[in-house]
C-alpha cells in the first residue's frame, strides 16, 4: 500500500508540502463509496465521519471496502456510541481484520453516552488497555476554541489524549495566523504530534455556512464577520474556494509540526479533487 504522511513522520515547509500531504474527510451517505471510486486517487487519505444518527456501523461498513479498494482510510469512533470494554474490542478486532491501519477518535454528538465512555479520553485509555493494533491514532484540535466547550476543558482533555494519539487535525479555522499560531502553541508545550489542519474545500457557500453552523463554528463566524471581503466570497451565490486561506497557510508555516491539509470536503468530491490538482500543479516546485 501507498506510503502516506501521515505515517511517515513528514512535516511540511510550505504550501506545496501541504497540498502533496493533503487528505479528505468524507461523509458516509450511501452513494459516497461510487463517488470516491469515481473522483479520488487512491493515492489521497480519507476520513470517515460518524454520526449519533447514522450509527457506527455505516462508517465502520464504509471504511472495511474503501481499504479492499485500496485506499489509506480512518474511521472516526465516537466514544458515546461504544457500550462497553467488549464492544470495543469487537470493533478493534474487525478493524484489525479489515487492514485498517489509523482511527480518528472522537467523543461523539450523542447527549447522554451509551456505556461507559463519556469522552474521547476514556475511549483512547482503554484502546491502550486492549493493546490496540493502529499505526495512526488522531484526535481533535480547536485553534479557535469550541462555542460549547469552555477552553480551560479543552486544553484539560487534549492534554488527556495527546499522549494516547500519534496526530491531531484541527476544525476549521478560516484565519490562517490562529491555526498555525495554535499548532505553534501545541510544539512549544512539549507535545509532538502531527498537526494537520482542517479547511473546508469548494463548496457552495449556503452550504458551508450550513454545515459550519451545525459544527459550532462560531469564533470563525466572528471573524468571517471582520473580514467583509472573505464574508461575501463565501456568502453570495455560486461557490467557496478554498485556495487563499490555503496560500495563507503555507506562508505562515514555520511550525515545524504541520504535516498536511485535512479538506472536510462535505462529499462535493469531484469539485475538490480538481481543486487540489490545480492547486497540486500550480505549487509544483515551490516550497
Amino acid at each position: 500500500m501507498t506510503s502516506h504522511p501521515e505515517t511517515t513522520g513528514h512535516r511540511c515547509r510550505g504550501l506545496a508540502d501541504l497540498v502533496a500531504s493533503m487528505s479528505y474527510e468524507v461523509l458516509p451517505f450511501a452513494s459516497t463509496e461510487e463517488r470516491v471510486l469515481a473522483e479520488v486517487p487512491t493515492s489521497v487519505p480519507l476520513s470517515i465521519t460518524v454520526t449519533e444518527a447514522r450509527g457506527l456501523d455505516v462508517t465502520l461498513d464504509l471504511a472495511e471496502r474503501l481499504v479492499r479498494h485500496g485506499y489509506h482510510a480512518t474511521p472516526h469512533l465516537a466514544a458515546r456510541q461504544f457500550v462497553d470494554q467488549r464492544h470495543l474490542a469487537e470493533v478493534i478486532d474487525r478493524l484489525r481484520s479489515a487492514g485498517v491501519r489509523s482511527v480518528f477518535v472522537i467523543g461523539g454528538d450523542a447527549p447522554e453516552p451509551a456505556g461507559r465512555f463519556a469522552d474521547a479520553g476514556a475511549l483512547l485509555r482503554t484502546m491502550r488497555e486492549l493493546d490496540h493494533p493502529f499505526d495512526e491514532v488522531g484526535i481533535g484540535g480547536y485553534p479557535e476554541g469550541h462555542a460549547a466547550i469552555p477552553r480551560a476543558a479543552l486544553d484539560h482533555a487534549f492534554a488527556v489524549k495527546a499522549p494516547l494519539a500519534t496526530r491531531v487535525v484541527t476544525q476549521i479555522c478560516f484565519d490562517a495566523r490562529t491555526t498555525v499560531g495554535w499548532a505553534a502553541t501545541v510544539a512549544a508545550s512539549g507535545v509532538d504530534l502531527a498537526v494537520h489542519i482542517g479547511i473546508p474545500g469548494p463548496v457552495h457557500r449556503r452550504k458551508l455556512a450550513r454545515i459550519s453552523a451545525g459544527l459550532g463554528l462560531g469564533p470563525s463566524a466572528r471573524f468571517l464577520r471582520k473580514q467583509q471581503s472573505l464574508f461575501w466570497r463565501l456568502f453570495l451565490p455560486g461557490g467557496y474556494r478554498p485556495t487563499s486561506l490555503a496560500r495563507d497557510l503555507g506562508a505562515a508555516l514555520p511550525a515545524g509540526n504541520v504535516a498536511g491539509l485535512h479538506v472536510f470536503t462535505f462529499n462535493e468530491l469531484g469539485e475538490t479533487e480538481r481543486w487540489r490538482r490545480r492547486l497540486l500543479a500550480t505549487t509544483s516546485g515551490t516550497s
